[in-house]
């Protein structure tokens, strides 16, 4: 497998997941309402990446499966949505989301830094369609990362001198 292609496939593997992680975020913080559905909204940008993924994976002889499926809800999603009700805006579920904000944002440096790879590997080769590709995706990674670094600005003074 080619550089490229092993970039590819990390970043692929690494959009899946950042979505996922979002998603159970977004469930975990259902009460914070903001944070809920600005979650969710970017969670979209990462099951797009990895559509676009797939399909540029295709060009260098990947087999890349695209997004994951969305489990029904279920019984763990009755129960997260419950806990977090319960939990509402006490301080310790404040601190929970801060943990979640710096895994979040590692997670699209991660990938930003695979997007970046990806487009110098791009013009190196004159790539056109992996330049289209990076040129859609990484914007929107990099205001995922601008979100959570916003969102753990805002929320740290706070919630570590409170508790």
């Amino acid at each position: 497998m080619s550089g490229i292609g092993i970039t590819l496939r990390l970043l692929h593997d690494g959009e899946r997941d950042l979505e996922q992680d979002l998603l159970a975020a977004a469930a975990r913080h259902r009460t914070d309402h903001e944070f809920h559905h600005v979650a969710l909204d970017v969670a979209r940008w990462s099951r797009e990446h990895a559509t676009r993924l797939a399909d540029a994976g295709r060009d260098h002889g990947l087999a890349l499966s695209g997004p994951r499926d969305h489990p029904s809800p279920g019984g763990l999603a009755a129960l997260r949505a419950k806990a977090s009700e319960a939990l509402g805006r006490r301080p310790e579920n404040g601190l929970l989301l801060l943990h979640d904000l710096r895994d979040l944002h590692l997670a699209a440096a991660r990938n930003s830094l695979h997007w970046e790879m990806l487009a110098q590997a791009a013009q190196a080769t004159r790539d056109e369609r992996l330049l289209t590709l990076t040129g859609g995706c990484h914007p929107q990674t990099l205001r995922q990362l601008r979100w959570t670094n916003t969102m753990v600005k805002i929320l740290a003074p706070q919630l570590l001198t409170s508790v």
